[in-house]
């Protein structure tokens, strides 16, 4: 997880406003990005292999269903603020939805995402890896 920590170096050339002040699709919208290279990363932990079988493993992870695995297993340890950015992505009116996804699994998806891109562009790292190992742990248990 040290290499996630270069993510750092990208937030000192975000001069934007407060992350508070986002829309909860905005945050989704980077907190995507985000979750989608702690995955990446992730699953390069486990060695080389076929980009297809990483792409496989990393998909599983990243989509809808995943990502609500992953908050159920940290929802209990969300902050009062992490819940509320959370809720406010969840109930943001999004316009679009995979095929393949359950609506409420894509609103529980959303806002993981909207969590993730707050912590991100917050500088809370340190929180946000913390939250993104434990999800992990939902993954590691099949």
């Amino acid at each position: 997880m040290e290499d996630i920590k270069k993510l750092d170096e990208l937030k000192k050339h975000y001069s934007g406003g407060n992350p508070r002040e986002f829309s909860p699709l905005v945050l989704a919208y980077i907190g995507d990005a985000v979750y989608e290279i702690l995955v990446r990363i992730y699953v390069l932990s486990f060695g080389n292999c076929p980009v297809n079988r990483m792409h496989k493993k990393s998909s599983e992870i990243v989509k809808a269903k995943g990502q609500k695995n992953a908050y159920i297993k940290i929802k209990d340890m969300l902050t009062e603020e992490e819940a509320s950015v959370f809720r406010r992505g969840r109930n943001a009116k999004s316009h679009t939805m995979p095929k393949n996804a359950e609506l409420m699994d894509y609103k529980i998806a959303t806002g993981l995402e909207a969590l993730y891109g707050y912590l991100y562009l917050k500088g809370d790292t340190e929180r946000l890896f913390e939250l993104f190992k434990i999800g992990l742990l939902v993954e590691k248990e099949k």
